[in-house]
């Protein structure tokens, strides 16, 4: 009888993951829930999955960036770019240390810096959408927006954020050496964050840009390029909801790719809430892919068995 078929997961944790909302964001509190989100890779793990781990840093950035306000005086202010790659590391080494404590020590874990692959004439360069850091006065939000080239947008009466650019992913830099760690049986925490964009620059050159990539869009590339089977997209609720927030709600179990682009197009899923983890779902099964899951961390591998959560098949 012919061995069974070892099946790369790629599962992608928001960054509320590591940091709940009332959370204060201190070390310990974040190493907690670190450890928390470990004990959800090692069940996969255990149930004999190589597995790829990515994450998101929302909290973790707009900290940091609340941080260098608060010190621009007498520090220089770091770009955006910058601020992505240090909460990619912190977060990184955060997770495989948890990752460690829970996993046999065979198991090698590694945390990659990982840099993304973006147009740099992205329509989403020319109207940016994404909100960063903390709010600002009127006044005071015109007066960054001037003098240090900013854009910003009133996102709640009166009150404003600097608003920046969400471009596509198109691969990831760091590919060859994912795959060959996965391949390798490690567990591999990349595209922390959607990871660092960068675009082509003079002589092939790299070159970082501000802007902030989708998490769970990088997270499908990923999965994508590497030829995962499974995309587990983990997020604050335990399943997909259609007509949400109505008196018609009604949870989701399973839909064809058919059926989730249909609804996907149809408005169910906003841009801001469900919207880019359905995309990035129906992307990953467009290439040819067997299976995404959308669903809260306590059910990330009982999603795979369709038993939890909302699964989305090729047809």
């Amino acid at each position: 009888m012919a061995a069974r078929e070892t099946p790369t997961t790629v599962l992608a944790f928001g960054g509320n993951a590591l940091c709940p909302e009332g959370c204060d964001g201190t070390y310990d509190e974040q190493r907690s829930h670190a450890r928390e989100m470990a004990r959800v890779v090692a069940s996969l793990v255990e149930a004999g999955h190589r597995t790829v781990v990515t994450h998101g840093n929302g909290p973790q950035a707009g900290h940091l960036a609340i941080q260098q306000e608060n010190a621009a005086e007498s520090l220089a202010p770091q770009p955006l770019h910058s601020i992505v790659a240090m909460t990619q590391g912190q977060l990184g080494s955060m997770i495989a240390l948890a990752l460690r404590e829970v996993l046999p020590a065979a198991v090698p874990v590694v945390a990659v810096a990982t840099h993304v692959m973006v147009d740099g004439d992205d329509p989403a360069f020319d109207q940016p959408t994404k909100p960063i850091g903390p709010f600002y006065a009127p006044e005071e939000a015109r007066r960054l927006a001037r003098e240090r080239g900013w854009e910003v947008a009133e996102v709640e009466r009166g009150r404003f954020r600097r608003v920046v650019a969400s471009p596509v992913p198109l691969s990831v830099v760091e590919l060859s050496a994912i795959r060959h760690l996965v391949a390798s049986g490690a567990v591999v925490v990349a595209a922390g964050g959607g990871g660092v964009p960068v675009v082509t620059g003079p002589h092939e050159t790299l070159e970082p840009v501000d802007a902030v990539i989708d998490k769970d869009l990088s997270a499908e590339r990923l999965g994508s390029a590497l030829g995962a089977d499974n995309l587990v997209l983990l997020t604050g609720v335990p399943e997909v909801a259609l007509d949400y927030g109505t008196a018609r709600e009604r949870p989701v179990r399973e839909m064809t790719l058919t059926t989730a682009s249909r609804h996907l197009a149809a408005g169910q899923f906003p841009p801001g809430s469900m919207g880019p983890k359905v995309h990035a779902a129906i992307s990953f099964l467009e290439n040819g892919a067997r299976l995404a899951a959308i669903t809260d961390p306590k059910h990330a591998v009982s999603a795979l068995a369709g038993d939890h959560g909302t699964r989305i098949l090729p047809g």
